[in-house]
């Protein structure tokens, strides 16, 4: 007989730690989160040569893509995608890139716009996210993500002459098929969800730009990106490169004048204040030639506080920019920091030693294509350094179709840039489109080395 007064027996620990989940998940990832970090901290195995080297590889890399690419490459795409969400207009982005546009259209918009671009895999991500935000269906969209830093002219140009003629052709084939062969597979796996969003767009969508004429917006984004490329043209074993790389700046700040007669002339900006930064912005270049990110940040700031006096659109534009511009840079940061630490900088030597890659990758089986491939998916290359890395990479014995692999795989994804994609797309798509391209990437390395 079972007396009332006795109180009930007490839940398991386990049954209780469960009951605790469930209440509070947001305090328990919290607590697991901080344990996993002090855990780290506590067993980081200081005193170790080759840990200690990875850290400093790491803080090294992200040291260099601060000063080569952030300010040069990452504002001027912020302010971009910024603008896109201002001045280009839902429905015509809809109509030329959406869900329900016509699909010849729409992927050879996303490819060719892609391709004029001609940036890395983190300098994409804003752009990426600015017409995905706006309406771009899936499947542009992720034509246009890959298109931006895989089917780069000049370095299908470089990898012909640098590398062989077979591997350049190769390169270029792969790259123009995987933009939209994936896109279209991303749209085809996510079709149900396209068809609702594409709904949705529909009945909420005019055209809502800032009223602006399309010849007028043309212009705006003609110019900023062409701001963008000639800014990081990069040097290339090219007379024709060499010689516009001579001009980049020159032609960087013509195109910079431009962009404020245009303000001025057809946005109806005052010219005061913009003459007054122009001349600021040529003071620092006089002073300090040799530091032309410095002339880039004060001119991208002026900018920026300009179009936030000038009226709302010009406030939501700034609004915008740096909505983008706190989204992706700690990711991107913290992504190029990891991927230091582990692979370390071209020609350096990171957690994993790069005699293990060279056995790794050392014949043309399908084995080691994937291995390639997924080394080239975390690792960051900037515009054109994955020629000289893959030229180094074959000098130690790796095979031509691992070669093939990571050239596919190696501009179009990296650690950052996969952190960034996560926060746009999700979690499930990020890894379907991450897997795509090494999937693709192995099987068209794998036949390449078959044949050749």
């Amino acid at each position: 007989m079972n007396d009332a007064s006795t109180p009930p027996p007490r839940p398991s620990l386990l049954a209780h730690l469960s009951a605790f989940w469930r209440s509070q998940p947001g305090e328990m990832r919290l607590l697991l989160g901080m344990s996993g970090l002090f855990a780290l901290v506590f067993f980081m195995p200081m005193g170790q040569p080759r840990f200690e080297n990875a850290v400093l590889e790491g803080l090294r890399l992200t040291q260099w893509y601060a000063r080569e690419h952030v300010i040069l490459c990452l504002l001027p795409a912020f302010v971009i995608a910024g603008a896109m969400a201002v001045y280009i207009s839902q429905g015509a982005v809809l109509r030329h890139l959406g869900p329900a546009a016509p699909k010849p259209v729409a992927y050879g918009v996303a490819s060719i716009a892609g391709t004029l671009l001609a940036v890395c895999s983190c300098t994409v991500l804003p752009l990426f996210g600015g017409i995905y935000r706006r309406g771009a269906g899936l499947g542009p969209a992720i034509t246009f993500l890959y298109a931006g830093p895989a089917i780069n002219v000049m370095a299908i140009v470089v990898t012909a002459k640098v590398l062989g003629a077979e591997l350049g052709i190769a390169r270029a084939v792969g790259a123009i098929l995987f933009s939209v062969v994936i896109g279209a597979i991303m749209h085809l796996l996510y079709r149900r969800e396209e068809n609702a969003r594409a709904a949705s767009g529909a009945r909420g969508f005019g055209d809502d730009g800032d009223g602006h004429p399309l010849g007028d917006i043309i212009a705006l984004f003609s110019l900023m990106v062409g701001i963008l490329v000639f800014a990081n043209w990069a040097p290339a074993d090219s007379p024709l490169w060499m010689a516009i790389h001579a001009w980049k700046w020159p032609v960087t700040a013509l195109l910079a004048i431009l962009l404020g007669v245009l303000l001025v002339r057809r946005w109806r900006w005052s010219p005061g204040p913009l003459l007054v930064l122009a001349g600021v912005v040529a003071v620092l270049t006089l002073l300090r030639p040799q530091w032309p990110e410095l002339s880039m940040l004060v001119g991208i700031a002026g900018l920026m506080l300009l179009a936030s006096r000038e009226n709302a659109a010009g406030r939501e534009w700034v609004a915008q920019s740096w909505d983008f511009t706190k989204q992706i840079m700690p990711l991107l940061l913290a992504g190029v920091l990891i991927a230091g630490m582990l692979l370390g900088r071209p020609g350096h030597e990171g957690l994993i030693p790069s005699h293990w890659v060279a056995w790794a990758v050392g014949d043309n089986s399908l084995l080691s294509t994937l291995i390639a491939a997924v080394l080239g998916a975390f690792m960051y290359f900037s515009t054109l350094t994955e020629v000289p890395i893959v030229e180094g990479l074959l000098g130690a014995g790796m095979g031509k179709g691992p070669a093939l692999a990571l050239l596919l795989a190696g501009p179009a994804l990296s650690l950052p840039n996969m952190l960034v994609i996560r926060t746009v797309l999700g979690t499930q798509k990020t890894l379907v489109y991450c897997l795509l391209v090494v999937l693709m990437a192995t099987l068209s390395g794998y036949l390449y080395g078959q044949l050749f």
